[in-house]
């Protein structure tokens, strides 16, 4: 996949990029992650990329010629072209993995105030919201975006199952991890866990991740109940969660 990521501040993406699995990625050739800086396409004298809004209020807004001109030196029209926005859409794990079936997508991570209406109108196909609040620029949602879609992406990582099992993935949040020592400070590892029976194993880890949704999410757990694409077995094991753990509870 090719990634083209428009900013103001391309330093803040050098070293997150290029750590860890993102990195690892990058140099097997399975992302291509290309960075500009918007100033560069600024035609004024000062490399001026924002401007005062019409009809007043407070801050600055990025205007439309740098960006317009950033769009088109990349050749951006035909790919998916996503704005980081408090007005967008909340990014969610199906969202990712939509965007990781793209072979190219393009990011403009604002700044200031915003950026000039005209802009998302022509050339924006997505606007995305991380969450509820408000952050100082795009460069950190576009990171985060980044990485979750990556994921997504066959051959980044070593098995299908680091991301199947995750939360989310399959609609639940993910079941407990342990490791060595079996013991700790007397706190011990569960005994499932150490039997060996690998079919005890998965049935515990199923329990556990609607139990720990239950509890955490009840949105999702009330989404996932009402799914009608799940399996008898995993009605059964919804039909056991009921009848055994919230009896002890």
């Amino acid at each position: 996949m090719r990634i083209d990521i428009l900013t103001l501040f391309p330093d803040m993406f050098h070293v997150p990029l290029s750590e860890s699995i993102i990195g690892r990625a990058r140099k097997k050739g399975l992302l291509d992650i290309r960075i500009f800086n918007i100033r560069d396409f600024a035609e004024n004298k000062h490399k001026r990329v924002d401007d005062y809004p019409y009809g007043g209020g407070a801050g600055m807004i990025l205007m439309p010629q740098p960006v317009f001109a950033a769009l088109e030196a990349v050749d951006a029209k035909s790919s998916r072209i996503i704005y980081p926005s408090p007005k967008g859409k909340i990014f969610n794990q199906q969202l990712a993995i939509d965007l990781s079936k793209e072979e190219r997508l393009v990011f403009i991570c604002g700044h200031y105030e915003g950026i000039d209406q005209r802009i998302i109108d022509h050339w924006v196909t997505d606007e995305i919201s991380i969450g509820d609040y408000v952050l100082t620029g795009g460069e950190l949602p576009v990171m985060v975006i980044i990485d979750a879609v990556s994921r997504m992406i066959p051959g980044v990582l070593g098995q299908e199952e680091s991301y199947t099992d995750e939360s989310f993935y399959s609609g639940l949040l993910e079941y407990p991890h342990y490791t060595r020592p079996s013991e700790y400070n007397g706190l011990n590892v569960p005994a499932v866990l150490l039997s060996g029976n690998h079919q005890n194993i998965e049935e515990w880890r199923k329990i556990q991740s609607l139990s720990i949704t239950y509890r955490m999410r009840k949105d999702l757990f009330e989404k996932y109940i009402r799914r009608q694409d799940l399996s008898k077995e995993e009605r059964k094991l919804i039909e056991k969660f009921f009848k055994e753990y919230l009896k002890e509870k």
